[in-house]
C-alpha cells in the first residue's frame, strides 16, 4: 500500500471563472436592423434596375453607408469584466482598468471619466428620458400606495377595506420592501459605479488605458464615401 508524499501540495480548490457581461441597446439594435434593411433592399434593386452609372452609385451609397449604420446601431456594446471595463463605441474600442476611472456621470448621456481626465461615452448605454419620467412616475405610484397603506389604520369604510387588500397582495409580492425605481440606463450606471468602489483598489484592475481606432468600419466607410464622391464627379 502507497502511502501519500508530505511534501507534495495540497490540491487547490478551483476559482469560478468571471462571465463577463455585455450591455447593448436593444432599441439601436433594432433600429440598425430596419435601416439596413431598407438600404439593402433600395440599393440592390437599384443595382439589379438601375441603367447607365446608377448601379455603381448604389454600390458605393452601400459601401459607404451600411458600415455606418453598423457602427452607430449594431456596433455599439458595454463588456463588463472583473478586472476592467471594456467599451466599443462606433468609432474606438477603449479598455479602461477599473482603477484608471475616476467617476461615471449620467446627464443626457453616459460618461466614463478616468483619472487622465479622459472622458470615454457609453453609446451603448444611452440615456432615454422617457425611460427615466415613466420610472418615475412607477415610483410615485408606489410611494403614494405606500403612503396610503400605513395611513390606512385609522381610515374610512372604503380606505380600510381599500388598504387592507393592497397590503395583502404588496405584502405577497415584495413590493414595499423595494427600492427606488430606476430606468434600465441609470441601473447600468450604478451597477458599474458600484464595481469601481468595489474593485479599483484590486491589483488585477490597474493598468493604462488603451484605445484602439476601428479601421475596419471607418474604411469601407471612406472607400464608399470617396468612390461615391468621384462617380457623382464624372458623371
Amino acid at each position: 500500500m502507497t502511502t501519500p508524499d508530505p511534501q507534495s501540495p495540497a490540491p487547490q480548490p478551483s476559482v469560478p471563472e468571471y462571465k463577463e457581461r455585455v450591455h447593448r441597446s436593444g432599441a439601436g439594435i433594432a433600429g440598425g436592423v430596419l435601416l439596413l434593411g431598407i438600404a439593402c433592399w433600395l440599393g440592390i434593386d437599384a443595382i439589379v434596375a438601375g441603367k447607365g452609372s446608377t448601379p455603381w452609385r448604389a454600390l458605393a451609397a452601400l459601401l459607404f453607408t451600411v458600415p455606418l449604420v453598423i457602427a452607430f446601431t449594431l456596433r455599439p456594446a458595454v463588456y463588463v469584466g472583473d478586472d476592467r471595463l471594456r467599451i466599443r463605441n462606433p468609432f474606438r474600442i477603449v479598455v479602461l482598468p477599473w482603477g484608471q476611472i475616476e467617476a461615471l456621470r449620467s446627464g443626457y448621456s453616459n460618461e466614463v471619466l478616468t483619472k487622465a481626465d479622459g472622458t470615454f461615452q457609453l453609446w451603448a448605454v444611452p440615456v432615454s428620458l422617457r425611460a427615466r419620467n415613466k420610472a418615475a412616475r412607477r415610483d410615485a405610484r408606489r410611494t403614494a400606495q405606500e403612503s396610503g397603506l400605513m395611513g390606512s389604520g385609522g381610515g374610512g369604510r372604503l380606505g380600510g377595506g381599500l388598504g387592507g387588500l393592497r397590503g395583502g397582495l404588496s405584502g405577497g409580492r415584495g413590493a414595499v420592501s423595494e427600492g427606488p425605481a430606476r430606468a434600465e440606463s441609470d441601473q447600468v450606471m450604478d451597477d458599474l459605479r458600484e464595481l469601481v468602489e468595489s474593485r479599483a483598489a484590486a491589483r488585477s484592475a490597474q493598468g493604462e488605458v488603451t484605445v484602439r481606432w476601428a479601421y475596419e468600419v471607418m474604411g469601407p466607410a471612406v472607400a464608399g464615401a470617396v468612390l461615391l464622391v468621384i462617380l457623382i464627379a464624372i458623371g
